[in-house]
């Protein structure tokens, strides 16, 4: 056989050994694969070997260089402008229409891996909820756009499901955008008092009602503020019954759901009762108006919601979940300012789904895309949720004690 012509790739691909979160003096290279072609004289065959999967289609990025932006993006918090800037430093032209075309590519190459996160979250029996504003460049000025999370966490009750997280985009914060979101899925949800939430609960919803539980760290914050503010002693003395609530529950964190019950019960089901027994009575010696009276309110009004946690060991007091897992969004869009269209909102609850995902599984967001992004479009369907962060993780560190 001899060799006839030859086919050459170039990639552009980062060192995969530098820290990647200083990009100034970080190397790069060019990865050139040569396919070459053979023709056998006896049987005029041709042989090739097969040309490589790339991470997206018609793109000259590899995978660790595609991970670095997408991390920079959303977990370090660095506009896609701000990148080009600092790659046009090393001497690497690329515009910022290329990398939100990369970003795109990617979002859409990790589509399969967002469906499996969704399905993962809505399997659960218990989720916690929230929102957040994200700006949306319009037509010369701003509109307000939500990003709305999921996340599911049974580790408070002992759970033996990985943590996940499951991120939306809309235009607008109305009512209907939960009710779509959670379309046939019942459990218990975890919230605040956003009334959006209510048309889940109604009798005669399918396939059942959502039961809804209520968020403690909610209701304090509004006494905690008005304590530090004006040094209220009746709201001094409210956060103080809280905190000791608080301090009950953190003695069964982790515990079966069996337990946790058990101990409310016996424990902390007096100190709640006599919590709304005082609160009651203190409203009934204050004006409507009074900011305390307000706040307490918030409670009375709610009384069902926030007492179920006492009937169900599975519920949280708080909705902390979903609020860190919001953090990242609240100290992104001070950087990157808005979001430059409906599509970037998409993109950016897809990518936030994945990236969240990752932390809260205590998985290197910037290592599990890249390995990600090189193996996706070359392992078959039915063996994709082996890419998930906590399989991969398991995976790793079989791999590592192996070559240990």
């Amino acid at each position: 056989m001899h060799s006839t012509e030859k086919t050459r790739f170039r990639e552009t691909q980062r060192d995969n050994k530098c820290d990647p979160l200083h990009r100034t003096g970080r190397p790069h290279k060019v990865i050139q694969t040569v396919r070459e072609k053979f023709t056998c004289r006896d049987c005029e065959s041709i042989t090739q070997p097969p040309a490589p999967f790339h991470p997206i289609a018609r793109g000259r990025a590899g995978p660790w260089l595609l991970s670095t932006i997408l991390c920079d993006k959303f977990l370090q918090h660095l506009p896609l402008n701000r990148q080009s800037d600092a790659f046009a430093r090393e001497g690497i032209d690329l515009d910022t229409s290329t990398l939100a075309d990369w970003v795109g590519a990617c979002t859409a190459t990790l589509a399969p891996l967002t469906t499996l996160i969704r399905a993962h979250v809505l399997a659960a029996q218990r989720l916690h909820a929230d929102d957040t504003t994200v700006p949306v460049l319009a037509k010369g000025r701003t509109v307000t756009g939500r990003l709305w999370n999921y996340v599911r966490d049974d580790g408070p009750f002992g759970g033996p499901a990985p943590p996940a997280v499951w991120f939306r985009y809309s235009r607008d914060r109305k009512g209907e955008h939960p009710t779509d979101h959670l379309t046939g899925w019942t459990g218990i949800l975890q919230s605040d008092a956003y009334a959006g939430y209510n048309t889940l609960a109604k009798p005669g919803r399918q396939p059942a009602p959502v039961v809804s539980a209520g968020c403690w760290a909610h209701g304090r914050r509004g006494l905690f503020k008005i304590a530090e503010r004006d040094k209220a002693p009746l709201a001094i003395e409210a956060v103080g019954r809280i905190d000791a609530i608080f301090q009950a529950e953190r003695t069964i964190n982790g515990t079966p759901p069996e337990h946790r019950l058990a101990v409310r019960q016996t424990d902390i089901a007096p100190l709640v009762d006599d919590l709304f027994d005082w609160m009651r009575e203190c409203c009934r010696r204050m004006s409507t108006k009074n900011p305390v009276a307000h706040a307490m309110n918030y409670f009375l009004r709610r009384a069902d919601t926030f007492t179920r946690f006492l009937t169900d060991g599975r519920i949280c007091l708080s909705n902390n979940a979903a609020e860190r897992a919001l953090r990242g969004i609240a100290l992104g869009r001070k950087a990157w300012l808005f979001a430059g269209s409906d599509r970037g909102g998409e993109r950016a609850a897809a990518m936030y789904s994945l990236i969240v995902t990752a932390r809260l599984n205590d998985v290197d967001p910037h290592a599990w895309l890249a390995d990600v992004l090189a193996r996706i479009n070359d392992i078959p369907n039915p063996r994709l949720h082996e890419l998930l962060p906590w399989h991969w993780k398991a995976h790793q560190q079989v791999h590592n004690t192996i070559a240990a």
